[in-house]
């Protein structure tokens, strides 16, 4: 079984809000009182690059989770950073409002409010509203974009007519970047409309599907941002070379070897192209190769980068790699690292990168973790066996960003796309993989969509069982799981990767039934088999059936030599279950978590909580039945209350019956002793 979480519909930030009714700016805009939208030009309403921020309670996890990844982005690919709140006067309270919108620019009032709402937890959304709090405004809204789009009046709701109005160039500075029919900041062809035809028609046809991405930044977006802020670097990347140019990105080869890694276009024994431009552009597309046809065993090849500058204390080193030699043939990446106690440099050896000989690119990450000023050194060494090729690299970018844990690689994927029927036949699994918590988990993809969501990517991720489900906590809690379908762009920077992510509720129920949907898969997972004929239980998936459309998917570099990989990362977010202090200065809350028992005393599947030091049982309900009492022993109905009820309804009946007629039986007696003491009085005068 399979749940969407997002109720299996493709919504837009503004199919959200105006299902909720919202009277926005724009659809998503809060204006502040009296504030005039060219008021928004000026320097005072830019941010510091450094911008304070507040998580609050209210949001949901997944959302938390999501956060924190669009911050990210943002250190990827501009110079703008966030940090916690600690006093400063202006800053960004993020909550879970209704429905997604945020103010444009830093309004200078203190607390300033972005909403990130039921169904707005996609990182394209996040980032959309956070670039209205730096300070754009809509793409379409530019003073220019009558040359690049036709809005259909006529089409477009009564009383929404305002939501399309633009801007002079006066008002709105789009910083001498070009319309951009792929912004995150785009509307869609739909947006606002009153029937079934685009409010949007681009004056170029081939971008009519193109506008309304909500995928991740375009490069005019980094740019304008960049632009905005005076960026001239980005924070967290640190380089990239896909060796177009002969200096091949300042990178050295060593003396301390005895061979050379060569600038080439093709390799008899493959690779026959580069992987940026897979042959496409006539006198273009290098790679680096080392030739093991050649040279004695154990000769090597050694090339390094030039000297960088770390500012975390982890990096991610993703690259290409094509293997046409001997399978003994090996390539190892090493880190030299600088450090005042060795000024010449001391290697240390981070990965070798094993596999078979294979006739097609294969993507390659590596966690480095250096603290002190490196170089990356790639060094290949010649194997025992015959050798008709050798070992090649391409397409390298290096980052001060996390490394995924695992990679799926689909090849063949075009043939997959044309012959797959939509719905469960069509689905693929894929191989089973190891959180970093221990917990064991497979994704599944529906290739040409289920059967209600066809020439859509549906993807869902599953528990599955594993080898360290005894020593786990059930049910599974506070995982996030990221699934990241990648643009192949050579340059990270560049990417629009599309992705989802899942966090895994320990309390949450399935809806068929009173167990809980993440505990263990052989309790509520259902019998799955390997490819290789190993059995194992499955657990039911959580997902969106409307990942990607077939549209979106063959517009960018997602599909390239004819593969898509998809990273894959489960990692434990339950540090942002502690509250932050309260968004007032003057006040702070306390610092709260939900903490589980180290046994669970619970019965029919409750769970068990820490409380004031005590152990307290939470216990399962549905719409008509619930669980009660110390250890969730005793069970409750709707209908065993009726009849409670009933039976108490007409037992206190009976007894107020009883109150009344004694009641009425001595008032009755008391009115006539009175009136004979009365009567008696008058005779006597």
């Amino acid at each position: 079984s399979e749940i969407d979480v997002d109720g299996g519909l493709d919504q837009d930030i503004f199919d959200i809000n105006e299902a909720l009714r919202l009277d926005l700016f724009e659809g998503d805009i809060k204006l502040d009182g009296g504030l005039e939208r060219n008021t928004i030009v000026g320097d005072k309403y830019r941010w510091p690059h450094v911008i304070p921020y507040v998580l609050e309670d209210s949001l949901e996890m997944n959302a938390k989770g999501l956060i924190l990844k669009a911050f990210e982005q943002y250190r990827l690919k501009t110079c703008i950073d966030f940090k916690p709140w600690e006093g400063e006067k202006n800053y960004i309270s993020v909550f879970k409002g209704s429905g997604c919108w945020s103010s444009v620019g830093n309004l200078q009032k203190g607390m300033q409010q972005l909403s990130i709402g039921t169904n707005c937890d996609k990182i394209g959304t996040i980032q959309h509203e956070f670039l209205h709090a730096l300070g754009i405004w809509h793409e379409q809204s530019r003073s220019d974009r009558d040359d690049y789009v036709s809005i259909i009046w006529d089409r477009i709701q009564t009383g929404q007519e305002h939501n399309f109005i633009k801007y002079n160039d006066t008002t709105s500075d789009f910083l001498n970047v070009p319309y951009d029919y792929s912004s995150v900041m785009h509307y869609s062809k739909n947006a606002f409309r009153n029937g079934t035809q685009p409010t949007i028609v681009t004056n170029i046809p081939d971008f009519t599907d193109v506008i309304g991405q909500r995928m991740d930044f375009s490069a005019y977006d980094v740019q304008k941002l960049n632009r905005l802020y005076n960026c001239s670097s980005s924070l967290s990347f640190m380089d990239t070379c896909s060796f177009e140019l002969e200096n091949i990105c300042g990178m050295i080869q060593s003396s301390d070897d005895n061979s050379d890694w060569q600038r080439l276009s093709q390799v008899p024994a493959g690779p026959n192209t580069d992987h940026t431009n897979m042959g496409e552009c006539k006198d273009s597309g290098y790679f680096m190769h080392f030739n093991t046809r050649a040279g004695a065993e154990g000769s090597t090849a050694i090339l390094e980068s030039r000297i960088l500058y770390p500012k975390r204390s982890f990096q991610c080193l993703q690259f290409y790699f094509y293997h046409s030699g001997h399978e003994s043939d090996q390539l190892y990446v090493w880190v030299r690292e600088y450090t005042p106690a060795h000024p010449n440099g001391t290697l240390r050896l981070v990965e070798e990168i094993k596999g078979s000989p294979a006739n097609y690119w294969q993507l390659q990450h590596v966690s480095l973790n250096v603290t002190s000023k490196f170089r990356v050194v790639f060094q290949g060494v010649r194997g025992s066996g015959l050798s008709n090729g050798g070992l090649s690299i391409d397409d390298i970018n290096l980052s001060e960003t996390q490394c995924p844990d695992h990679i799926w690689h689909i090849r063949n994927f075009t043939h997959l796309l044309n012959t797959s029927p939509a719905g469960a036949a069509g689905k693929i699994y894929s191989p089973p993989f190891y959180s970093r918590k221990g917990y064991a988990f497979q994704v599944s993809l529906y290739v040409n969509g289920t059967t209600e969501n066809p020439f859509n990517l549906g993807i869902y991720l599953h528990l599955i069982s594993g080898a360290n489900d005894d020593q786990l906590q059930w049910p599974c809690a506070w995982q996030q799981g990221t699934m990241i379908l990648l643009d192949q762009q050579p340059d990270i920077r560049q990417r629009m990767s599309n992705q989802r992510s899942v966090t895994t509720d320990p309390l949450k129920l399935s809806d068929s039934s009173s167990s809980y949907f993440w505990d263990r898969p052989d309790k509520v997972g259902s019998i799955a088999t390997f490819p290789n004929g190993t059995k194992f239980m499955r657990g039911p998936g959580s997902g969106t059936r409307t990942f990607l459309t077939h549209q979106r998917l063959k517009s960018r570099n997602f599909i390239k030599e004819d593969s898509i990989y998809i990273l894959l990362t489960m990692e434990d977010i339950s540090h942002l279950l502690p509250t932050q202090p309260s968004v007032s200065p003057t006040f702070s809350t306390k610092t709260t978590s939900i903490v589980f028992c180290p046994d669970n005393p619970c019965e029919n599947g409750g769970v068990c909580v820490v409380v004031d030091k005590a152990s307290v049982c939470r216990c399962p309900a549905g719409d008509n039945w619930w669980y009660m009492g110390k250890k969730c022993e005793r069970k409750g109905t709707t209908q065993e209350n009726t009849v409670i009820a009933v039976s108490s309804t007409i037992s206190v009946f009976a007894v107020m019956l009883i109150v009344t007629i004694t009641t009425a039986v001595c008032l009755k007696k008391k009115y006539s002793q009175g009136r004979t003491k009365r009567e008696n009085l008058a005779l006597e005068v």
